[in-house]
């Protein structure tokens, strides 16, 4: 992509104040194309209000020229959205209003910003009256960020006082929440409508990684009364690779990923217990201090420690839910393993683009079971939610399903298994399955447990040096296949012996 190099010699600047703000205040040598885009759909609605012009523009219904000041827009992960809102910050007349999902991101960006030499405040829930008082001071005094979160902007009198001081920019960052949560869990999500009129500031923008076309409609519904100005960079991160390993017994095929994976290395799990099991079977298979684990119920203090260990890590695992996603900066992460599906294809994206944020080439591997093809059989197909297993069964590149769920443009493959041919050992239960295929009424399902174990310790040592696989897995292949209509137990003749279906399901 090409990029706008800007000389450290600041003459060059005096025609250029975009370019002066980022090198300045941040030391960016260089600035994006869609970034400069996106500062300057904002910078240019700013100008018209400011001239009395919008009013005119909506008028002669250039809806195109009107709706720059109400834009969304679609970045990749590890793009620089923050720059987008961030420069302009310091350039509008005005303090800016950034509102983030998460009190930890908050907290986060807040850090960034001050070593950035822009002055910002956080308004959150449980704050005292003398604490608020305080960053209506700071905003007095010249603060130009104000960070929020949904929940606290329900006050009526917050809303006032912000509206008192003149915001000039709302930036709602990881904008797809407003349609993920705002009709799940977080309704205060869909109030945010509600806030951005009250304020009614002359430039909004939403910003987000991966949004389908009915996330988008929600989200432009939802801020912008259904007219916003699109604004979408490629979709497609080509340093992310994709990859999905079929196993029935996934924390075992984990723990081979943890040896023949590259490292910095996420294994994202569906629960909090299953983090912390993992965590704990790669610390017991590979010495004390290989992997940490991180969710939504470790304490501030303990979420910090993790943070701090894994960005300085070079070869840590860490086993974490979808609590650790939104904001991550750990730029040289080269494995990012799901041990469960996420619940949509932009979830799926946003988690596997933690990976490669430097620009070097990432793996993302999904973890794929026979349970998992069951229990997402059941979305309709063409869903959103049925995009997961599309992706995973697919026959035909992979990227191209992921690209194909958000309504992006086709793209040629820069490397997924399909398309690079990759050959893998046969899965625990595929391997289960021949064995059955090849000796039908031969096994019962505490024979062919026993068998299947033995096989699999085989594979193992000669990968791991360990004998990791237990009876109990054997057995959770054999249900698995056995639900899935891969096998069946023969009730008649050969009673309690299994045998495979000629024409086994998908």
């Amino acid at each position: 992509m090409e990029k706008f190099i800007i000389d450290a010699d600041e003459s060059i600047y005096e025609d250029d104040p975009v370019a002066r703000a980022a090198y300045v205040n941040f030391g960016i040598r260089y600035m994006f194309p869609w970034q400069r885009l996106v500062v300057s759909n904002i910078m240019e609605a700013y100008e018209n209000w400011r001239s009395g012009l919008t009013g005119e523009i909506e008028k002669a219904q250039d809806n195109d020229a009107f709706c720059k000041g109400r834009q969304i827009v679609l970045l990749p992960t590890g793009a620089g959205k923050s720059l987008c809102f961030q420069v302009p910050a310091l350039l509008l007349d005005g303090p800016s209003l950034v509102i983030y999902p998460l009190l930890a991101l908050m907290t986060d960006q807040q850090r960034r910003m001050e070593e950035g030499s822009l002055r910002s405040v956080t308004f959150r829930g449980g704050q005292t009256e003398k604490e608020r008082a305080e960053c209506f001071e700071k905003i007095k005094g010249g603060a130009k960020i104000i960070l929020a979160n949904p929940e606290v902007l329900q006050s009526k009198r917050l809303v006032q006082q912000l509206k008192d001081v003149g915001i000039k920019h709302i930036a709602i960052d990881e904008a797809h929440c407003v349609s993920e949560w705002g009709d799940s869990f977080r309704p205060s999500y869909l109030g945010l409508g509600e806030v951005i009129n009250e304020l009614n500031p002359p430039v909004i923008t939403a910003f987000t990684a991966t949004a389908s076309p009915p996330v988008l409609a929600r989200v432009s519904e939802i801020l912008f009364g259904g007219q916003a100005h699109i604004v979408r960079s490629e979709s497609d991160r080509q340093n992310i690779h994709y990859f999905v390993r079929k196993a029935a017994v996934k924390k075992k095929l984990a723990l081979e990923l943890a040896v023949t994976e590259q490292r910095p290395m996420i294994i994202f799990c569906g629960t909090r217990g299953k983090s912390e099991d993992m965590a704990r079977e790669l610390n017991f298979c590979f010495g004390r201090g290989t992997a940490q684990y991180y969710h939504a119920g470790l304490e501030k203090s303990e979420k910090e420690a993790v943070e701090k260990w894994f960005y300085q890590s070079k070869d840590g695992i860490l086993c974490a839910t979808c609590a650790y996603g939104m904001g991550v900066d750990k730029k040289d992460i080269k494995t990012v393993v799901h041990l469960e599906a996420s619940a949509t294809a932009e979830a799926y994206i946003q988690e596997a683009g933690r990976g490669g944020r430097d620009g070097s080439v990432a793996k993302a591997i999904l973890l794929w079971s026979l349970q998992d093809s069951l229990d997402y059989s059941v979305h309709k197909p063409g869903s959103r939610e049925a995009a997961l297993r599309d992706f995973a069964e697919t026959t035909s590149c992979r990227r191209q399903v992921l690209l194909d769920a958000l309504g992006a443009e086709q793209a040629v493959c820069s490397g997924c298994d399909i398309c690079n041919g990759e050959k893998y050992p046969l899965s625990d239960w595929e391997l289960a399955q021949k064995l059955i295929k090849r000796n039908p009424h031969f096994y019962s399902k505490d024979e062919i447990a026993e068998e299947l174990s033995y096989k699999m310790n085989t594979n193992f040592r000669k990968v791991l040096g360990l004998n990791i696989w237990e009876h109990n897995d054997s057995v959770s292949v054999v249900d698995q296949l056995v639900k899935s209509g891969r096998i069946r137990v023969d009730r008649f003749l050969w009673r309690n012996k299994l045998y495979a279906l000629r024409r086994a399901n998908p």
